[in-house]
């Protein structure tokens, strides 16, 4: 339904409408799209700060994570690991500048299944963040939700008092495994669920109401809010509006530039679809998950074992590509 421009007028947009109901998070390395949408919190991934590096006004980050990594010298390897890290914490903090919040910012995906290799690089990312002068109350880091993950960011969060970010979740087991962790956030893949459901399925299109990812997503904010958790519940992966307008007061979504282009260029009114007060109303069965159960719930879900192991096989490809990029002049 067209909106007069009178009424346009009067009207906030449906980014704006949503900010009241919903925190929103730019879902993006590029600073120009969060001056532009001024969005509390910040996500980057692998595949977002390749692309953001090799953008020509970025160069200088990129120069400075080279001088780095060749100023602490050892192999040519050390030298690239250092520089990435480098280059994901000089992002962050040149992201930190332009919001209020945090930034989240993630462990080399290739670390997916190593507890104990995720928990000394998010400390070293934290390290390098308290050398730039921030702390780590305004970071968030980015595990991948397998077990070793999840337990991980257990660790990470009570012994480390370091908050975390669980992405490439898929699957309700993820979602309970995380909570029974007690991680500040996750991130229920929106986006990625209805692409393998449309690929795999006879059903091409779906209302948003009754995208897989929508309930998906809704069915880990009942259950959460339901039974008490503290765990922010942070949709992301999204593939269009209709996806974000049916998750409206979910506690964040973090959504990419072009959508966030879009919702601000749409007028009308949008209504919240979540809430506190009807998910403790919902009929949820309270669940434990040892590694076990967590195993056996998460293989049943062939969409989530799909789509958990394709992600990380991305961003470690993306991490693969961004050092190759590094090792051209740390060689040089």
């Amino acid at each position: 339904m067209s909106v007069s421009p009178v009424k346009r007028q009067k009207m906030e947009s449906v980014l704006d409408q949503l900010k009241h109901h919903t925190t929103v998070v730019a879902d993006t390395g590029d600073f120009n799209a969060i001056d532009e949408y001024k969005p509390l919190d910040a996500t980057t991934n692998p595949s977002l700060i390749l692309a953001a590096a090799q953008m020509p006004a970025y160069q200088k980050l990129v120069d400075d994570a080279i001088a780095y990594g060749k100023k602490l010298g050892g192999s040519e390897e050390e030298q690239i690991k250092n520089a990435c890290d480098k280059l994901f914490v000089l992002f962050g903090a040149e992201i930190l500048k332009r919001i209020p919040g945090r930034v989240s910012t993630e462990v080399d995906a290739r670390l997916s299944f190593d507890k104990e290799g995720m928990i000394q690089r998010a400390r070293r990312l934290i390290d390098l963040y308290k050398e730039a002068g921030i702390g780590k109350d305004r970071i968030l880091i980015k595990l991948s939700s397998t077990w070793e993950g999840i337990q991980a960011g257990k660790v990470l969060e009570a012994e480390y008092g370091i908050h975390c970010n669980m992405t490439l979740l898929f699957s309700f087991a993820q979602a309970v495994a995380c909570a029974e962790a007690g991680v500040t956030l996750i991130s229920p893949f929106v986006g990625r669920i209805l692409d393998w459901y449309v690929a795999n399925g006879d059903k091409k299109t779906y209302e948003p109401s009754e995208d897989p990812g929508v309930k998906s997503v809704t069915k880990i904010y009942n259950y959460y809010k339901k039974f008490g958790y503290k765990t922010i519940v942070m949709g992301a992966s999204f593939r269009n509006t209709g996806e974000i307008k049916a998750l409206t007061g979910c506690d964040y979504l973090t959504i990419s530039p072009k959508l966030l282009a879009e919702l601000s260029k749409e007028y009308v009114k949008l209504t919240p679809t979540l809430s506190v007060k009807e998910a403790q109303a919902c009929e949820l069965e309270k669940l434990h998950l040892d590694e076990k159960a967590f195993r056996w719930h998460h293989n049943e879900d062939q969409m989530a074992v799909e789509k958990l192991s394709d992600g990380i096989r991305k961003f470690a490809a993306d991490a693969i590509k961004l050092e190759r990029m590094l090792k051209v002049d740390v060689i040089s």
